[in-house]
């Protein structure tokens, strides 16, 4: 049977651990209890044993029935509730010994602990409380004011199809202008609304109902004033630029606003968009969701801190022999975490808004978004991830047996195979490590309960897992290796080098089809998911910057051999040398030396722009500052380049100063900003006050590993002069690797204090911008 302090440890919510009951805490207090009692039962021993014992024995049970069962649970504790100083609600609970024992110092501390777990857990609930109940009111007034928009556009709609039916020229109470005219317009465009007819329509009848609200969907000024004489407020519709389509039309829409439309012109003009409410409706749908998930985790956080409850009580009364637990209990099931039923009551009016407005009155449909079912964990992937890697260790055998039988790295033919074959097994054998490594990260953070799709806003039914991660490492690895094979085979075979040489290419051309590929195989979320981040990575100066997208830019920073292995692999396909066999073509070319500027310096360039962007919307220098790394890091790699070209004293000097100069600046982010260490006031010595690991030398070793793997780049500075152009290329596949290693060791760690940053704000929900918002709100 599992102990109920690890089935507590396996279920509470990682990001709101410490607004639990501290049952461990209490557990030691009672152990305490437990060893205090024990210099009593062996004083008892030394008067020796009567034979009298067995009649007080009874004497005292029957005495106990007779006279004192009724009022035991009463006279051992007493639990009263007061309200504190200060605070005309906050109501907290204080227990006082009724009895006197010999324990009397450590069940006081014992019931004073307990007293304050129930308070900390009765508060933090009702702030929770709370704060769900306003954020479904808000919901609520923004789904009305979405309805009464629909409601506007279908009557609109309504009207303009029989004025067609008509073929008659009727005024039209809206008009419109270029900047709403297509889905990406301002985003925070403002509505306004003009009925002509004086009849009582549908279209009069939602206004009216905003109208009431007090809500006029107006420009500043012209707005108007309610009954009451308060002044309207004026609404806009706010949807986020977080794609570049939409930052791009957000701009586009500026200045064609700016340069074209007349500033001076007056009056209102018709700024709803049928797209936008589209959107709107969406994000609308998605905090719902997201408010349901919240009420849902509220739930599990009073009935878990109940059981805790229950079971330490228990241990109480076992090991104090008294009967405790009911008194307390009854105050326990008094408190407002327990007895209030409004988080219920809110789970209910949810899931029924939901049904109807956003499930066609499909309740089925709607609990596919609500509760989304995750994904069972199959045995058959641990199967196959087991086979591939054995397929692979075999198949890496063969190839180094038939490798040495063929003489493939012979003097007279090492520098063909190292120039078609190496450049495209070594991209995959780069991806594959690094997906390895992704798998191990995935491993860790579920073993120390951080929260990674919650971080990075992953579906959790269709996040990636683990053993997942695995099986797609081990199946790439394993056909990267039999393609290998194959090439050896057929190359020994007397084949064409040309036919043969172009196994690598279709090799490369069938993986890039997989990934694309639109039918629902081998995780095409995941697939997609991939696609859509390395677009926004693209394009990253055009929309907001997500917790994925720059940790995916890091990653690009380590796989900068990948990419130049990718620019050699495409010069060779597609200038058709693999034919010839005429490397130099690509060698010499003007245009590949440059391009390997551009490729070093573009995963740079693109953390950058995302920092730029980040510092954009958020105003904090800091993000400036880590722009200033990447920076530093792109003239560095340029200066290594030009270096490998042009081996001179001037140049080996601004390598090493460059060199050292962006490494300090990424050990000191790496340790102080990304890693939250270098704490010279932490209790822990020169790290940080929360840590996961329980060993801190881990920590130390850690810091310690990433420093030797940052300074790789002394490799390119000392060149290795006397070894071989094979070797030179090992060498530097080698270097590669410890890239990645260092990467993902890296990733353990910079999730690790982004996942204390939310369990130190108690941030357990994504929190969703909402469509509608005041317009004098803008500042």
């Amino acid at each position: 049977m599992v102990k109920f302090s690890k089935e507590l440890e396996a279920q509470l919510i990682p990001e709101w651990k410490d607004a639990f009951v501290n049952y461990w805490q209490l557990k030691k207090q009672v152990k305490k209890i437990k060893v205090s009692r024990v210099p009593k039962q062996t004083s008892d021993a030394d008067y020796g044993v009567s034979i009298f014992d067995p009649i007080r024995f009874v004497a005292k049970k029957i005495s106990d029935k007779l006279f004192n069962f009724d009022n035991k649970l009463t006279e051992i504790i007493q639990v009263k509730s007061k309200i504190k100083e200060n605070s005309e609600e906050e109501e907290i609970y204080e227990t006082e010994l009724v009895q006197l024992f010999s324990e009397e110092d450590e069940l006081r501390v014992f019931f004073e602990r307990l007293d304050e777990e129930l308070n900390k857990v009765n508060q933090f609930y009702k702030t929770k409380e709370i704060e769900f109940l306003e954020r479904g009111e808000i919901l609520n007034k923004q789904l009305q004011i979405l309805l009464d928009l629909k409601q506007i556009l279908n009557d609109r709609r309504w009207k303009n199809c029989l004025s067609k039916q008509k073929s008659s020229s009727v005024p039209s109470s809206w008009s419109s202008t270029p900047r709403n005219s297509d889905y990406g317009s301002d985003n925070s465009a403002e509505l306004s609304a003009t009925p002509t007819s004086t009849e009582l329509t549908q279209t009069d009848e939602a206004i009216a109902a905003l109208e009431r609200n007090g809500v006029s969907f107006t420009n500043t000024a012209t707005r108007g004033k309610t009954k009451k004489g308060k002044p309207k407020m004026a609404m806009r519709i706010d949807i986020p630029n977080n794609t570049p389509t939409r930052t791009i039309s957000a701009v586009t829409s500026m200045l064609w606003e700016d340069l074209v439309n007349n500033p001076k012109k007056e009056g209102p003009g018709e700024f709803i968009n049928r797209k936008k409410i589209q959107c709107a409706e969406k994000m609308i749908r998605g905090a719902f969701v997201e408010l349901y998930r919240g009420l849902g985790l509220l739930k599990t956080y009073s009935s878990l801190n109940m059981v805790a409850f229950i079971k330490i009580l228990k241990k109480f009364d076992k090991v104090s022999n008294q009967q405790a637990s009911a008194s307390y209990l009854k105050a326990v099931k008094r408190s407002h975490f327990i007895s209030s039923d409004k988080v219920v009551k809110l789970m209910d009016e949810v899931e029924t808004i939901f049904t109807k407005h956003f499930a066609s009155n499909d309740k089925k449909k709607a609990m596919k978004f609500l509760r989304p079912r995750q994904q069972k964990e199959s045995h058959m992937v641990t199967f196959f991830v087991g086979l591939f890697t054995g397929c692979f260790v075999s198949l890496f055998s063969v190839y180094a047996l038939l490798a040495h039988l063929s003489g493939i790295f012979s003097p007279n033919t090492e520098m063909d195979y190292m120039e078609t074959v190496y450049p495209v097994f070594s991209v995959f054998a780069l991806l594959s490590l690094h997906l390895f490594m992704y798998g191990c990260n995935l491993f860790m953070w579920k073993s120390t309960r951080i929260n990674c799709n919650f971080i990075f806003e992953f579906q959790p039914s269709t996040a990636l897992k683990y053993r997942d991660a695995f099986l797609i490492c081990t199946t790439f690895m394993t056909a990267v290796v039999g393609a290998m094979v194959l090439h050896l085979i057929l190359r020994a075979n007397n084949f064409l080098p040309s036919q043969v040489d172009a196994i690598p290419g279709i090799f490369l051309l069938f993986s890039i089809a997989l990934l694309i590929c639109p039918l629902d195989i081998f995780y095409r979320p995941t697939r997609y998911c991939f696609i859509r981040v390395i677009r926004n990575i693209v394009c990253s100066p055009l929309y907001k910057v997500l917790m994925v997208d720059f940790f995916m830019a890091d990653q690009l920073t380590s796989q900068i051999p990948l990419l130049r292995h990718m620019e050699s692999t495409a010069c060779y396909f597609l200038a058709g040398s693999f034919r010839t066999h005429q490397y130099e073509t690509c060698k010499t070319g003007r245009l590949y030396r440059e391009l390997a500027y551009v490729i070093s310096f573009l995963p740079y360039y693109w953390r950058a722009m995302q920092c730029a962007r980040r510092w954009f919307d958020e105003a904090d220098v800091n993000h400036l500052a880590n722009m200033g790394k990447y920076v530093s890091a792109m003239v560095a790699a340029g200066a290594r380049i030009t270096y490998a070209n042009q081996q001179n004293h001037l140049w080996f000097s601004i390598v090493v100063v460059t060199s050292v100069v962006a490494t300090v600046y990424q050990l000191y982010w790496d340790f102080v900003k990304d890693w939250g260490l270098f704490n010279p006031h932490s209790k822990n010595l020169w790290l940080r006050d929360e840590l996961i690991l329980k060993n801190k030398s881990t920590y130390y070793f850690s810091m310690a590993l990433n420093a030797v793997l940052r300074v790789a780049w002394v490799e390119t500075v000392m060149g290795f002069h006397k070894i071989s152009y094979v070797e030179s290329r090992l060498v530097d596949f080698l270097l590669a690797s410890l890239e990645v290693i260092r990467r993902g060791h890296w990733n353990f760690y910079r999730l690790e204090n982004e996942h204390l940053n939310n369990v130190g704000k108690f941030r357990a929900v994504k929190t969703v911008p909402l469509p509608f918002r005041d317009a004098d709100s803008d500042g």
